[in-house]
């Protein structure tokens, strides 16, 4: 595993935790409200939905870091590229129905990751 790859993976996990800090428990907060454009009215309705989401994002970072720190090396880049490929999947639909700059956001680092992965 090259150490490219495991920082690479490492920020995508980290960016994922960031976002289930944020839709889990600060969904309703003012920075919350900037960072994904909302209203205070709007959090307020959709703050069991925005949980529900960052569970998920929670599941994601959560096999990353599984992947990282999988005794068994060549499994864990397995499992790692199963979990990078569903950020970019997820990337990508996130870009075509709520807002383009996921793409960028979230997609790029899990980009940077999967082909440094791939590349081994």
């Amino acid at each position: 595993m090259s150490l490219l790859s495991s920082i690479l993976v490492g920020i995508v996990a980290l960016e994922h935790v960031y976002i289930l800090i944020l839709e889990m428990f600060l969904w309703t907060t003012p920075r919350a409200i900037r960072t994904f454009g909302t209203s205070k009215e709007l959090a307020e309705v959709t703050k069991s939905l925005a949980a529900n989401q960052g569970l998920y994002n929670g599941f994601l970072a959560a096999g990353l870091v599984w992947g990282l720190c999988y005794p068994d090396a060549v499994v864990g880049r397995k499992i790692q590229l199963f979990f990078v490929i569903c950020v970019v999947v997820a990337a990508v639909y996130g870009a075509m129905t709520a807002n383009k700059s996921i793409l960028l956001k979230q997609g790029l680092p899990a980009i940077l990751a999967l082909i440094s992965l791939s590349a081994l």
